[in-house]
């Protein structure tokens, strides 16, 4: 599957759907999320580090190509390695966001500029640019293995980054998840209860005396 089609898809989903699609799928540390609420982040990792020093984020931002997404490993770096400027020339360049195992700041900027950002939080104090630029490599982010190119995929919920095959793999199961689980909610909203859109009863009795079972929606 062309990357394009891939991210056009998941852009249309929940990130918890593509995780229950394929429970293998590596989540970053769920202390890494998004400073602007409502937002969707999906594309391919641009990978760069910044543990305590902005030259790589600065040569990174000059690089990346529309539709990457920049992701910073920091090493714990008390420091922020992102701010407004970073996000508003992302923006103009057609980055679909910015992810930081660690620290960000100017969030008052951030809101404007609107660019999915997700870090762990924000601090005022940053480091200096005196390098080296290290963009490119593998690094670890959140707990997670990241390369150049994964994909890159985020909402309110969280992060995941997976390689493009094992994301593909998924996707259909995905898309089928949300499509029964729509209709399980308009049911509800028809009056039914969600036990009567489940095998809730079934498995239950099931699962009391020992035997095989799977939940499942019903609708």
């Amino acid at each position: 599957m062309e990357i394009a089609e891939l991210v056009t898809r998941l852009a249309r989903l929940q990130v918890s759907s593509l995780s229950d699609a394929d429970k293998t799928l590596p989540v970053c540390d769920p202390a890494i999320g998004p400073l602007l609420p409502d937002v969707t982040l999906v594309g391919t990792a641009f990978t760069v580090r910044s543990d305590g020093d902005l030259l790589g984020m600065i040569d990174a931002i000059g690089q990346a190509g529309p539709g990457t997404v920049l992701v910073a490993a920091t090493d714990g770096s008390p420091l922020a390695a992102s701010g407004e400027l970073f996000a508003t020339e992302g923006r103009r360049r057609g980055i679909a966001g910015i992810a930081v195992d660690g620290w960000c700041r100017d969030l008052r900027g951030l809101r404007r500029v609107g660019l999915p950002v997700f870090a762990r939080g924000t601090t005022p104090a940053a480091g200096p640019a005196a390098g080296p630029s290290v963009v490119q490599v593998p690094v670890r982010f959140g707990g997670v293995d990241v390369r150049p190119g994964d994909i890159v995929f985020g909402d309110d919920d969280g992060l995941l980054i997976a390689p493009p095959e094992r994301v593909a793999a998924a996707l259909e199961r995905a898309e089928e998840i949300e499509r029964v689980e729509a209709e399980v909610a308009a049911g509800m909203g028809r009056g039914r209860s969600l036990h009567e859109l489940t095998n809730a009863a079934e498995h239950l009795r099931a699962v009391a005396a020992g035997e095989p079972s799977t939940f499942r929606f019903q609708p």
